[in-house]
């Protein structure tokens, strides 16, 4: 359990590590956006239509000793699984869902090292992108579990698609950026990197996550262990005592028979 405890903490500071480059590479590009919707400011309206068919990116844990997260999360979309495509991460999560007899049209595993996670972000990404090209989804959220200092481990959702093109701050300055391609495959582009990036920061948040919660779930372990531990050494000392005084009785019982017996001398 101790071992546990600590490849489950060493991998969560890792997770928070890449959080923080992760975060500044998307805040970049969100700067990028904003400068190149200058360019075509029709492209900044909020033009999310209504969903014919939206789909959900759920996180779930990879593998055990993670307590009840990965039901927690199931439960948060319990209510939007019959309108929704389900597209899941995390091996211990699509067996609960398969229990459950939760459909998937996608799922994959939740990579055993952070440094991993971009391939799956890509991987996510490709298998969003085609069905967003054939208008099987116009409509995409991510569902994942976030560790808050204080707080616990806390289900997020968080709107991938259509993008809410308010995070994209305005340009400051009159300066136009130099640009080498049209616009609007810009903005594309850029988009692409952007969403690539909020789908990393989802995968990290989930996997730290549920580090921490297989920290808590060993540590809760280790303190009922301790605890029985203590219950059956109290007991192995009452029962020792028992057969010392048992033992004792009977020698004194022996003892005493004997001097009442003259013809046992």
């Amino acid at each position: 359990m101790n071992a546990m405890r600590g490849i489950a903490a060493a991998r969560t500071q890792q997770a928070r590590n890449q959080l923080v480059a992760v975060d500044s590479y998307a805040a970049t590009i969100a700067v990028a956006v904003g400068q190149a919707l200058a360019l075509v400011p029709s492209e900044r309206a909020d033009n999310a239509r209504q969903a014919m068919r939206p789909a959900l990116v759920l996180f779930c844990a990879e593998q055990g000793f993670a307590g009840a997260l990965s039901e927690r999360l199931l439960d948060e979309v319990d209510a939007d699984l019959a309108g929704s495509e389900l597209f899941l991460v995390g091996t211990r999560g699509a067996a609960i869902a398969l229990e459950r007899g939760v459909t998937t049209v996608w799922n994959s595993a939740m990579p055993s090292h952070s440094l991993r996670i971009p391939t799956l972000a890509d991987h996510i990404a490709g298998a969003l992108y085609a069905r967003i090209a054939t208008g099987e989804i116009n409509r995409l959220e991510a569902i994942f579990s976030q560790w808050r200092p204080g707080h616990g481990i806390q289900v997020e959702r968080r709107r991938l698609f259509p993008f809410d093109m308010s995070v994209f701050p305005n340009p400051i300055g009159a300066n136009a950026p130099f640009v080498n391609l049209a616009p609007k495959e810009l903005i594309n582009e850029l988009t692409a990197d952007y969403m690539h990036a909020q789908l990393c920061n989802a995968a990290l948040h989930a996997f730290a996550a549920e580090n921490e919660a297989r920290m808590e779930a060993m540590a809760s372990a280790r303190n009922q262990i301790e605890r029985q531990l203590s219950s059956l050494e109290a007991m192995q000392r009452r029962i020792r005592q028992e057969e010392i005084t048992a033992e004792i009785i009977e020698l004194v019982a022996g003892e005493a028979a004997s001097r009442a017996d003259p013809a046992a001398e």
